[in-house]
């Protein structure tokens, strides 16, 4: 079992730049693939990017490509998603979640996640 805690989020002017992390608890960090999901209010939660166990793989939603840039450090069991050129869309709370699983596999489905930290709140001005 994983404990996930998010912290990073705040208030940000668009354009502007945010660097979310995830602590996780235990000492298997490197057996799960990890994600980060958004949800905004009234919305479904969405994908936002997944990284392998290694790191050596990543995945991105076609509106976080080339902004967002997801990696993991397993000595420090933390996963980071540097967030640039934010827009008041990115406007959500940001979640984290791993997945027990395949060692190159990348998840990019909620529903294939089964643990998740709290949520952190990330808020774009105009």
């Amino acid at each position: 079992q994983v404990q996930l805690v998010e912290s990073g989020g705040g208030l940000v002017q668009a354009g502007g730049s945010l660097r979310l992390s995830c602590a996780a608890s235990g000492r298997t960090f490197s057996s799960y693939a990890m994600g980060w999901f958004r949800q905004a209010p009234g919305k479904e939660r969405e994908f936002v990017a997944a990284i392998s166990r290694s790191g050596g793989s990543t995945s991105y939603a076609d509106s976080m490509k080339g902004r967002f840039s997801i990696s993991r450090d397993n000595a420090e069991n933390m996963v980071s998603l540097q967030m640039n050129s934010l827009k008041p869309e990115d406007t959500a709370v940001y979640y984290c979640a791993a997945v027990l699983g395949a060692y190159i596999r990348i998840y990019r489905r909620s529903a294939e996640y089964d643990y998740w930290g709290q949520g952190t709140q990330v808020t774009v001005s105009s």
